[in-house]
């Protein structure tokens, strides 16, 4: 597969497999350029089609993805479930490859640690601070303890500047939330989405905690970030179970 992909260094049992594109390698052009695999940002509706297909053929994947109209909420759905909107999927089917498509929001991938069930979410503030990582836990039906999870490319502390209802959010729900944020201005607040997962994660007993450390917004040789470019690509965070 292509060398810029990101394929995770994490404990994850060995039928677990894990993805996660850049922007690069694809065929669309500016301001989509060039692996945009998101068929609802304006661009050729032929490219995705083609870039989704290099996809499938470049990570030798079992299946085509299941593609998701994430919606900025909590809903999961699960194995068998043919309803696209949503923003998480759990699986516990080999085969089924479980995809949330990103441009700054946070991908949270989890597995447990038998190998036997995987979930992709899509974690953007509103999601994270409604309880998504929480529902999407609920369905592995195991201790949080054999749980891992890994955190993909996101927008980093440095450049994720939010409002005072963002911070809000977060401080009536989330003890010791406040750490992760950094007064920037006025009613303006630097938020570490990073860190609000973990802390999410670890409240509910998940302490197995990998990845982070991307920055969407700043790195935009490699990656897609609404925030810099308004009008851009989706890249797209996989798992799935091999037979």
């Amino acid at each position: 597969m292509p060398a810029d992909w990101i394929v995770p260094d994490w404990p994850a049992p060995a039928r677990v497999r894990v993805l996660s594109t850049t922007r690069r390698g694809g065929f669309s052009p500016p301001p989509w350029d060039s692996f945009n695999l998101g068929d609802h940002v304006g661009d050729s509706p032929d490219l995705v089609a083609r870039n989704r297909a290099r996809l499938v053929a470049d990570a030798h994947l079992p299946a085509e993805p299941l593609w998701m109209e994430q919606i900025h909420g909590c809903e999961v759905l699960s194995s068998g479930d043919h309803r696209c909107r949503g923003d998480a999927r759990f699986s516990n089917k080999p085969g089924e490859i479980c995809t949330v498509m990103t441009a700054d929001c946070l991908p949270v991938l989890l597995c447990d640690i038998q190998g036997t069930a995987v979930a992709a979410v899509h974690a953007g503030w509103r999601g994270l601070a409604g309880g998504v990582l929480e529902q999407a836990l609920r369905c592995f039906h195991q201790p949080a303890s054999a749980i891992m999870a890994w955190l993909g490319p996101a927008i980093g502390p440095a450049a994720f500047a939010v409002g005072d209802e963002v911070r809000e959010a977060f401080l009536r729900q989330q003890a010791g939330a406040e750490a992760a944020f950094e007064s920037c201005a006025q009613g303006k607040w630097l938020a570490d989405i990073y860190e609000l997962a973990r802390q999410r994660l670890y409240a509910r007993g998940v302490t197995q905690v990998h990845g982070g450390g991307f920055c969407t917004y700043t790195d935009a040789e490699h990656f897609f970030s609404y925030r810099r470019d308004g009008r851009t690509g989706r890249m797209a965070s996989l798992i799935w179970l091999e037979e």
